[in-house]
């Protein structure tokens, strides 16, 4: 791990500790309940090799051109699992993709915020927000998109025990229409 890299996994880490602290008023929070969602993420925790397919120029008119990438993703729980990170690292003929993705639990609202953190500029994507019904993930959040606002959506599914599906679409029309823009399988090699 660079130095850098350890600069901003701690910087990220901080920051969701500072939140979590701040949302619970500085008091030590009692362990949620297994049915309001706490949980939700408990089975990816471990590491997983991911094969990815992006769009090249998502909602573009020459939207035929996918990328193709493999490489690891690695779950981390933190605070008593109310948090967890992604550590994303694949890379493929079109470059790398070294990303991580804080996810925190929001008890008041029982749901999840899902913020992306893309390591090549350093910056926040805006969070989506959701959790998992009948055992499928779903996420939406508000974005932009060369200086267009945009909807996103973000899927898991869970086609077995130890696979996984993630699939991101953009909406330029408020939601009516969605293009799927990334498509990744995570199949887990260590727990």
């Amino acid at each position: 791990m660079t130095v850098p890299y350890k600069r901003i996994l701690i910087a990220v880490l901080s920051a969701l500790l500072l939140v979590a602290t701040a949302a619970s008023g500085g008091a030590a929070t009692p362990p949620a309940s297994p049915a309001s969602g706490q949980q939700d993420f408990d089975w990816e925790i471990g590491t997983w090799r991911s094969t990815v397919r992006v769009l090249a120029e998502p909602l573009s008119e020459s939207a035929d051109t996918w990328l193709q990438f493999a490489g690891t993703s690695t779950v981390r729980p933190l605070l008593d699992r109310r948090a967890n990170v992604v550590e994303f690292v694949v890379s493929g003929a079109a470059g790398s993709i070294n990303a991580l993705n804080m996810r925190l639990y929001e008890p008041q609202a029982q749901r999840w915020s899902l913020t992306f953190v893309n390591l090549r500029d350093g910056l926040l994507t805006p969070s989506v927000y959701g959790g998992f019904h009948n055992g499928a993930g779903e996420f939406y959040g508000d974005d932009q998109l060369a200086g267009r606002p945009i909807k996103v959506r973000f899927l898991i599914f869970r086609p077995g025990p130890d696979e996984a599906r993630f699939e991101q679409a953009f909406s330029a029309d408020g939601g009516t229409t969605w293009e799927t823009n990334w498509l990744a399988v995570d199949r887990r090699t260590r727990r």
